[in-house]
């Protein structure tokens, strides 16, 4: 009797092991299931934030100050540059026609998009170059002061410096944003001109100027 009563504690013993052991085998994977679950919330969380950062800050910066062409007659602007580059860590973008916008206002004009295109083929070494560039292709019909200048307010984008040669603007590179005015809307002494860059992502570049008495040809706009 008393060695049947050991076998019977002894099996007794060993289901009860059996049971525990597989009880610590489920929990222990319900608990590898809730971190896994946890560590892909996280990551998840994380990417999140970074996108909404991304979208949130702008990718180009002003590299310089803004060069104006000055009309004595006039006292006003006939065409202005705003040198533009990528923020720090920021990626590349493209900034062709299709994938941004140029939005302009001043005291007397607003423009949802006056952005005709970028001349990527090569880079200017001075405003007067780059705007007849773009008379000869067309993105301007008329140069300022000539006739009876350009037909609309319009900007365009060329390069400075440029490794490849193609729409988007690298780590490394300079852009020009070139403002050339209609003769009607060219902005005087006292107005303030407003430029947003809005790329296909991330917060646009809003570039505020006010304009000085306009005393010469070229003109500094800080």
């Amino acid at each position: 009797m008393p060695l049947k009563k050991t076998v019977r504690r002894g099996v007794v013993g060993i289901e009860s092991a059996i049971v525990l052991i597989a009880f610590v085998v489920v929990a222990a994977a319900i608990a590898f299931v809730v971190l896994n679950s946890g560590f892909q919330t996280t990551e998840k969380a994380k990417s999140t934030i970074t996108a909404g950062l991304s979208e949130a800050s702008s990718g180009l910066e002003v590299a310089g100050a803004a060069t104006a062409k000055g009309n004595l007659t006039s006292s006003s602007v006939a065409a202005y540059t705003i040198p533009v580059k990528l923020a720090a860590g920021g990626s590349s973008i493209d900034v062709s026609k299709e994938k941004t916008v140029v939005r302009y206002t001043s005291k007397n004009v607003s423009y949802d998009n006056i952005y005709v295109g970028i001349m990527s083929n090569t880079t200017f070494a001075s405003m007067d170059d780059a705007i007849q560039q773009a008379r000869d292709e067309n993105k301007i019909l008329r140069k300022p002061g000539e006739g009876a200048g350009p037909t609309k307010t319009a900007a365009i984008i060329y390069f400075a410096t440029n490794s490849n040669n193609n729409n988007i603007l690298d780590p490394a590179e300079q852009a020009m944003v070139l403002v050339v005015f209609k003769d009607s809307e060219r902005p005087a002494a006292l107005d303030v001109t407003r430029l947003e860059i809005i790329p296909t992502s991330g917060a646009p570049l809003t570039v505020e100027r006010a304009i000085p008495p306009v005393a010469d040809t070229v003109l500094r706009l800080d």
